[in-house]
C-alpha cells in the first residue's frame, strides 16, 4: 500500500506514537508492568465522584441525556459551554475575552495540530510563496509536537540553559539571548509556543519569564501559543506559587479537560484572537464536523459555579504534589552514589531524571528497561527542530541530549518506586 507523503509523514515512526503504544499494548507474558511513561493522568476519588454526580444529575433530568448524545454541536463548540468559560475567565482575571474568543476542539493535542499548520507552512502573501516556521524557546519541549507539522522543517527549537543545584536537582530557563539573536535575523516566525507546566521535565516558566517571551512576539508580530494542558486555573498542576494564569490579545491559550480526570473525552478548550478562532470553527467542521460534547456537558455547570477550579486547588494540586515528593525522594534513595540529577518538580505528572554517566543512548536504555517491564520516554524524542542553516547549534549538542527519561509517576505509588528503584539500578549496570 502506497500512502501520501502526508501520510507517510503522519503514519511513520514517531515518540508519541510509541508513547501511546506502550499505554495500550500488554507487555510479554510474565512480564510485571511498571507504566511509567505516558500520559494518563491519576484517577483521583474527588474528581470521580464530581463527575459522577454531574452524570447522574443529567441521566435523571428529562431527556437531556437524549439530547446530550444525540445532535452535534456546532464546530466552534457547544454554545451554552463557551459563553460560561468566556464568562468565568473574563470575570475572575480580567480577560477581555467573549464567546467569539473560545473553541472546542477534540483535545488539545488536535487544537495544536490546527494551530501549528494555520501559522506555520507555506504561505502566500502579496503574490510570493514564503515558508514559515513555529520556533519553541525551551527544547527539550513536548514530544507530541514534533511530527505534527505537515510540511517538513516548519519546527526550530532554541536548546534551553541550565542551572545545577547542590542537592542533585537543576531548573531549564529559555536562552533569551539565543533566541533573541535568532529572531533579529529571521522573519519567517509565525508563531512561538511553549507548554506550562513544561511536558516533560516539569518546568513552570515564571510570571517574568512568560511576559518576556510574550513581548518578543509582540515586537516581532506573531502569536504566543501557551499549552496549558497541566496548568492554571484547572487542573491546577503546579507546586509553585510563583505562577499566574497569563492571557494577553496576541496569546492563544490552550486549555484541557484531560488532567482534570477527563482524557478519554477529548475536550480541548482554545482562548485566543477571534480570527483564530474562526478557523478553528472552520478546520473542525471539515476534519471532525464537530467536537464532542458530553466533557463540556459534564464540565459546564462546574465551571459556571467555580467548583472545578476549588477541585483542582484544593484536590488534584495536593494530590500530586504528594506524590510528586515521593517520588523525588525515591529517586534520591535508589540514585544514590550515581552522578546524577532530578529537574525541579515544578508541575505537570511528569519528572525528568538526568543520568549524566549513560555510556547508551536513552533510547537504547529504554529497550533495556522494556525487557523488565518498566515503560519510560526516552529524552531524545523531546529534542527536535533542528536548524542548523539558520545558526543554532545541533540540538544533539545539548549535554542533556540522549542522557534524560521522563517519568510518569501518577500511577500507584509502590509501581512508581519500583519502577524508579529499577531504573537507578540498571543505570548502574550502563554508567560509565
Amino acid at each position: 500500500m502506497n500512502f501520501s507523503d502526508f501520510g507517510n509523514k503522519l503514519c511513520g515512526e514517531s515518540g508519541i506514537l510509541q508513547l501511546m503504544d506502550d499505554l495500550g499494548k500488554p507487555l510479554p507474558k510474565g512480564v510485571k508492568p511498571y507504566r511509567l511513561g505516558g500520559g494518563n493522568p491519576a484517577q483521583i476519588p474527588e474528581i470521580q465522584a464530581m463527575y459522577r454526580q454531574q452524570m447522574e444529575k443529567i441521566m435523571s433530568s428529562g431527556d437531556e441525556f437524549e439530547n446530550l448524545i444525540g445532535y452535534y454541536d456546532s464546530p466552534q463548540g457547544r454554545m451554552s459551554f463557551i459563553e460560561t468559560v468566556a464568562g468565568y475567565l473574563s470575570k475572575t482575571y480580567g480577560w477581555k475575552i467573549g464567546p467569539e474568543n473560545v473553541a472546542v476542539c477534540n483535545g488539545s493535542q488536535s487544537a495544536c495540530f490546527y494551530l501549528f499548520n494555520l501559522l506555520s507552512g507555506t504561505f502566500t502573501e502579496n503574490g510570493k510563496k514564503l515558508k514559515k516556521k513555529i520556533i519553541f524557546p525551551l527544547a527539550p519541549e513536548y514530544i507530541g509536537y514534533a511530527d505534527q507539522g505537515i510540511e517538513k522543517d516548519t519546527f526550530v527549537s532554541i536548546p534551553s540553559t541550565f542551572e545545577e543545584n547542590d542537592n542533585n536537582t537543576f531548573k531549564y530557563h529559555p536562552d533569551f539571548q539565543l533566541l533573541e539573536e535568532y529572531l533579529s535575523k529571521h522573519s519567517d516566525i509565525g508563531a512561538m509556543c511553549v507548554t506550562r507546566p513544561t511536558n516533560p521535565t516539569g518546568n513552570v516558566l515564571t510570571d517574568e519569564e512568560i511576559r518576556r517571551l510574550s513581548s518578543l512576539c509582540k515586537k516581532y508580530g506573531f502569536p504566543l501559543i501557551i499549552d496549558n494542558a497541566y496548568g492554571l486555573p484547572w487542573p491546577n498542576i503546579i507546586f509553585t506559587d510563583h505562577a499566574s494564569p497569563y492571557y494577553d490579545d496576541n496569546v492563544i491559550l490552550s486549555m484541557s479537560l484531560s488532567k482534570i480526570g477527563l482524557p478519554s473525552l477529548r475536550t480541548g478548550i482554545i482562548i485566543a484572537p477571534a480570527p483564530i478562532v474562526t478557523a478553528l470553527g472552520n478546520l473542525n467542521a471539515i476534519a471532525a464536523l464537530a467536537s464532542g460534547s458530553v466533557g463540556q456537558a459534564l464540565a459546564m455547570p462546574l465551571i459556571k459555579s467555580g467548583i472545578l477550579v476549588e477541585k483542582a486547588r484544593d484536590f488534584v494540586r495536593p494530590y500530586y504534589e504528594t506524590k510528586a515528593k515521593k517520588a523525588v525522594a525515591a529517586f534520591h534513595k535508589y540514585f544514590a552514589g550515581t552522578n546524577y540529577a532530578v529537574h525541579l518538580s515544578e508541575g505537570s505528572i511528569f519528572q525528568w531524571i538526568l543520568m549524566k554517566n549513560l555510556k547508551i543512548t536513552t533510547k537504547e536504555f529504554y529497550a533495556e528497561l522494556k525487557k523488565q517491564g518498566v515503560l519510560t520516554v526516552p529524552g531524545e524524542y523531546f529534542f527536535f527542530g533542528n536548524h542548523l542553516e539558520g545558526g543554532l547549534p545541533p540540538l544533539e549538542n545539548h549535554p542533556h541530549y540522549s542522557k534524560c527519561l521522563r517519568i510518569n509517576y501518577a500511577g500507584p505509588e509502590e509501581e512508581v518506586d519500583e519502577g524508579i528503584r529499577l531504573i537507578a539500578e540498571t543505570y548502574k549496570k550502563f554508567s560509565r
